[in-house]
């Protein structure tokens, strides 16, 4: 039970710093001889806690997304709010997430089940945090569809353990030129359909499999755990990108990674 709740601490925490809570995991489920269990499911509701942080975060946006989206197609005079072009600019991140993503399944459960390739995700976060900081102070004109594409792309990339979505996400929108406070908040909301198409696509080949569903003892609490501490974490996120407190995350990642790739 005490290890179940730790992952639930950890998914809770890291869901949302830019330091990947699934490479925290991954290391977390080798460090306790759970690698070989079927998680699947577990897996699942831990992402399904912390996307319902999300939804409660930015729920006035969501709600003026979708209105002004879906008001769009009925009224040409909608379609001049910023809600239509925000509702496509997601979709197509969405897009491109699930384009680069899909065909790295594979490979996503392999990486999980090594800590060195884990390790190498993390120091490769740890390396983007540090240096593109430095350079977005060059500030791109970028449309805010390029903007998306490059930040799908991100997020599609970011599927790899140790990869963490979060900073990908952010730090693409920086690049192209977004404002710190708009690069957090467009990160948080492509995350939403990203989160819940994957784990719709998990739990379909799980119901396909026909393996039992396995649930760790202390499940429950692992849930609270997630769901609590990520209101926290997410809150405490948006200070430290508006403060730019990247390179002690970058620090942070570096340490971790180097430390999984030596114990490998």
């Amino acid at each position: 039970m005490l290890q179940t709740i730790i992952l639930g601490v950890v998914q809770g925490l890291c869901e949302f710093l830019p330091v990947s809570s699934s490479g925290h995991l991954a290391l977390l489920q080798n460090f306790f001889g759970l690698a070989d269990n079927n998680l699947v499911a577990f897996d699942l509701l831990l992402h399904c806690a912390t996307v319902l942080v999300i939804l409660i975060f930015f729920w006035r946006d969501i709600i003026k997304i979708l209105s002004d989206w879906f008001g769009g197609w009925f009224s040409f005079r909608i379609r001049k709010r910023p809600g239509w072009p925000y509702g496509w600019a997601i979709l197509i991140a969405t897009f491109l997430t699930g384009v680069i993503g899909l065909p790295l399944r594979k490979a996503v459960d392999v990486i999980s089940s090594n800590i060195f390739y884990v390790g190498v995700g993390l120091i490769f976060t740890a390396l983007i945090m540090i240096i593109v900081p430095l350079i977005s102070r060059r500030r791109i004109n970028s449309s805010f569809m390029k903007i998306a594409v490059c930040v799908g792309i991100a997020q599609g990339i970011a599927v790899l353990p140790g990869v963490s979505r979060s900073g990908m996400t952010i730090m693409a929108g920086l690049l192209m030129g977004l404002g710190v406070s708009e690069a957090f908040r467009f990160s948080f909301l492509i995350s939403v359909p990203a989160v819940l198409g994957a784990s719709l696509l998990e739990a379909l080949k799980l119901f396909k499999s026909g393996e039992s569903i396995f649930l760790p003892e202390g499940c429950i609490f692992a849930l609270i755990a997630a769901f609590v501490l990520g209101l926290a974490a997410l809150s405490l996120m948006r200070k430290l990108v508006l403060a730019g407190k990247w390179g002690y995350f970058g620090i942070y990642c570096l340490l971790v990674g180097s430390t999984a790739i030596f114990l490998s």
